[in-house]
């Protein structure tokens, strides 16, 4: 979102955000199982127009879950830095890595720092506003200091390999991705700039959201001589399961709206344990021919990332929450699938309404079909001769096989299935909740055994190896000038720091821990052009970021570091 753009997703996808699902070239995936994938490729392969809740398919489950900001973007000229594919052997093969610099306040010969933007699990194009207007915009004005973007490896145009087959992606990981932006940060040559501005003559801020918040918070661990200083935005802990990404999103939203999901995904659960009447409810939602129903509780999901597409900005942020818990809210007067079915009966006291056949469901749940069928399955082109089971299965593996690099769904979903995991599952049993108890944690990962067969040089293990992201610091990750700033009520923190699971801290100048309040996922990344037009707790986190990092630059001292 962790897109993980997240898995979300991580990340996802992120997130994944401004809405965090977009992936590169302008879209990350969400982590919303193999479902993402099919909503990914409607939107990618069929020449139909774009749907709303495609700029939230990029959040939706994804850690990165940023959603691209959009608006005429700010010319920031291309540049390019080359690396070793494989910064761990002796190969001599190598990549172009794509970065972009804001020098328009710099002082040279003043001993300001570089802010460098990781591009986390997106192309780096969807950073640029962040360059412009936002975190690192903020830091270089204030300290009269280098902004840079630095593309991820294998996303946007910082692409090393052919092709997307599992033994192409085993470069695509933790460690390397590190040790791009330590070699990076040691060596590169910025355009147009005499003076020596690499990480031994220079402090360097590390700045990340999501998945790139815990790349952030790893640079200044793994890589303390480079990284002077870092603020992650943050998801530190992987884990296997995260059910807790839909308990956040229950707890917070409008207890009408949440009333809504719990009382319509009990209903519908009950129903789909009974043959003779599930095909009925599934034929409500337009997915009467959906043959799993696993696949129905996955797609009938797919609007609650939604959530996490918020931004305090009304001009970037995603409204597709609040219009879709409007639309769980619509009376029984007037509505469109009552008035074209006369035999239909609806109970006043009970909320009920009896359909021909027998089925009986909360008017929530007639509400819900109706805005899966609009936003959802009316991407399935069946006009030209699909099936929902084509555009909705998930249980054929060779649809999730193709590995040209314009299947660009493959990247984060790999990172989830090799080191990040975050399947978002149902909740234990007892639990209340707004998901289906059928999204177990085998068909939210099957798509890592259907999409990354065993290659000739790499493997996918069964589950990821979670353990190669923990060990480097989990919920207590923590070290000197690095700030941890999280979402009051971002999906993801249950993931970071700030988790129930992680131990208390003090906020201090040295080490800060900051809570947004209301903040979904990462709210301290973008800005306005004039700040005194931010909310408050927006321009309160600016001013506070550009406070502590203002002190550890007293701390700098060029002869102390050594690279």
């Amino acid at each position: 979102m962790l897109s993980l753009k997240p898995a979300f997703l991580l990340l996802l996808g992120s997130l994944v955000s401004q809405d965090a699902f977009a992936f590169s070239g302008s879209n990350h995936v969400q982590l919303l199982g193999p479902q993402s994938v099919n909503l990914w490729k409607l939107d990618n392969t069929h020449s139909l127009p774009k749907a709303p809740y495609q700029t939230d398919f990029a959040t939706e489950g994804s850690v990165s879950v940023q959603v691209p900001l959009r608006g005429s973007l700010p010319y920031f000229p291309t540049r390019w830095f080359e690396q070793p594919l494989d910064h761990f052997s002796n190969s001599s093969e190598t990549f172009k890595q794509r970065y972009w610099i804001n020098t328009r306040h710099y002082e040279a010969g003043s001993g300001a720092p570089v802010i460098v933007i990781d591009g986390g699990e997106t192309s780096g194009e969807d950073r640029l506003p962040f360059l412009d207007t936002g975190i690192a915009d903020i830091l270089a004005n204030a300290t009269g200091g280098i902004g840079v973007v630095l593309e991820h490896r294998y996303y946007g145009e910082s692409i090393p390999v052919r092709d997307l087959s599992t033994d192409s992606l085993r470069w695509l990981n933790n460690a390397q991705s590190a040790a791009d932006s330590a070699n990076f940060m040691a060596h590169v040559k910025f355009p147009g700039i005499k003076e020596d501005l690499t990480a031994s003559n220079t402090p360097w801020i590390y700045y990340g959201g999501s998945y790139a918040g815990a790349r952030a918070a790893h640079m200044r661990v793994l890589y303390p001589n480079l990284a002077f200083g870092a603020i992650a935005s943050t998801v530190t802990h992987a884990s296997i399961e995260n059910w807790e990404y839909m308990e956040i999103i229950r707890n917070a939203a409008d207890p009408k709206c949440s009333a809504h999901l719990e009382k319509s995904i009990k209903t519908i659960d009950s129903l789909l344990a009974i043959p003779q009447l599930k095909r009925q409810l599934k034929g409500l939602f337009g997915l009467a021919d959906l043959e799993h129903d696993e696949d129905f509780a996955s797609l009938i999901e797919s609007p609650l990332g939604s959530w996490q597409a918020k931004n305090w900005n009304p001009e970037v942020g995603s409204t597709r929450w609040e219009e879709f818990c409007e639309a769980l809210d619509k009376p029984i007067f007037g509505h469109p699938d009552l008035l074209l079915n006369t035999t239909a009966f609806y109970d006043h006291d009970t909320g009920m309404v009896t359909l021909p056949g027998g089925l009986e469901v909360d008017l929530s749940v007639l509400n819900y079909a109706r805005y899966i069928r609009e936003n959802y399955v009316s991407r399935c082109p069946i006009a030209d001769g699909a099936t929902v089971e084509q555009c909705f299965g998930t249980y054929e593996d060779s649809q999730f096989q193709g590995i040209s690099l314009d299947e660009t769904w493959r990247l984060w979903v790999f990172q989830v299935c090799t080191e990040w995991g975050y399947f978002s599952t149902a909740p234990p049993e007892g639990h209340p909740r707004i998901v289906s108890n059928l999204l177990t944690l085998d068909y939210e990962s099957k798509i890592c055994r259907q999409a990354f067969p065993a290659g000739k040089h790499f493997k996918v293990p069964h589950l990821p190896n979670v353990t190669a992201v923990n060990v480097l610091g989990d919920f207590n990750i923590e070290a000197d000038r690095l700030a941890i700033i999280d979402g009051e009520v971002d999906p993801w923190k249950p993931c970071t720091p700030h988790s129930e699971y992680a131990r208390d801290r003090k906020d201090t100048i040295n080490k800060p821990f900051k809570l947004i309040p209301g903040g979904v996922h990462h709210y301290d990344e973008n800005g306005l052009r004039r700040r005194s037009d931010e909310p408050p707790q927006i321009r309160k986190i600016h001013e506070e970021i550009v406070e502590f990092v203002t002190e550890w630059l007293k701390d700098w001292r060029a002869s102390d570091v050594d690279v």
